[in-house]
C-alpha cells in the first residue's frame, strides 16, 4: 500500500521591501513521503522569494502555487502563470539533472533552481557547464545552515511571516526565525 502525502497548512504573510510586495498566502502543502522538512520548507521559501512576481511581472493577474513535486517529475515545485495558463515562471528545488532543466527552460519563461545542503557545490560542479546555453536559468544556493534550521519551523499548521530586505529572507513563526541570503551562481 502506498503512503499518502502529508498535508500541511501555512499562512504566509510576505513583506518584500525590496519589491514592496506585501501580501497574506494562505498555502497548502503536501509533502510526499520520501521529502524531508528542510526540502518542504525550502519550496515555501522559493515561493515567498518569487512571490512578488505577480504583481511586478503580472500586474497580479497570475498564479503562484505548488506543483505535484516529487509525485511529479514532470511538474514544477513552484510555478507562476499567467491568467492565459501560460508558465512564466518555472521553480526547481534540490539538483535536478541537465535534461529536465532544458526542458522546463523550453516550457517556461524563466527558470530558477535552488539548491541546499552539503552537496550542492559538487551537484553545481558537474552541472554548470551542461546548463551554461541556458539563458533563461537562474541558479540560487541557499547555505546548508540556514535550510537546516528551516526544518525547526515545519508544523502541520504554521503562522509565518517572511520580510525580504536587501536580497535576504527572515521567515519566522514568532519564537524562531531564520536568515536565509541565497547565492546566485547563474
Amino acid at each position: 500500500m502506498a503512503l499518502k502525502s502529508t498535508i500541511f497548512k501555512a499562512s504566509l504573510a510576505i513583506a518584500d521591501i525590496d519589491h514592496a510586495y506585501y501580501a497574506d498566502h494562505p498555502l497548502t502543502l503536501a509533502r510526499h513521503p520520501s521529502e524531508t522538512d528542510e526540502r518542504m520548507m525550502i519550496r515555501l521559501v522559493a515561493l515567498a522569494l518569487n512571490a512578488h512576481r505577480v504583481q511586478t511581472e503580472c500586474g497580479g493577474d497570475a498564479t503562484l502555487a505548488f506543483g505535484a513535486g516529487l509525485s511529479n517529475p514532470d511538474d514544477p515545485d513552484v510555478s507562476l502563470r499567467d491568467f492565459t495558463g501560460h508558465t512564466r515562471l518555472w521553480i526547481e528545488v534540490g539538483q535536478p539533472e541537465d535534461k529536465p532543466l532544458a526542458k522546463a527552460c523550453g516550457r517556461a519563461d524563466k527558470v530558477s533552481v535552488y539548491c541546499f545542503a552539503h552537496a550542492a557545490e559538487i551537484w553545481w560542479r558537474g552541472i554548470e557547464n551542461k546548463v551554461a546555453r541556458l539563458q533563461n536559468l537562474s541558479v540560487f544556493r541557499v547555505p546548508a545552515a540556514a535550510s537546516q534550521s528551516l526544518a525547526a519551523l515545519a508544523q502541520r499548521s504554521m503562522q509565518l511571516q517572511a520580510t525580504i530586505q536587501e536580497g535576504t529572507l527572515m521567515l519566522g513563526d514568532g519564537s524562531t526565525h531564520v536568515d536565509i541570503e541565497p547565492l546566485r551562481w547563474k
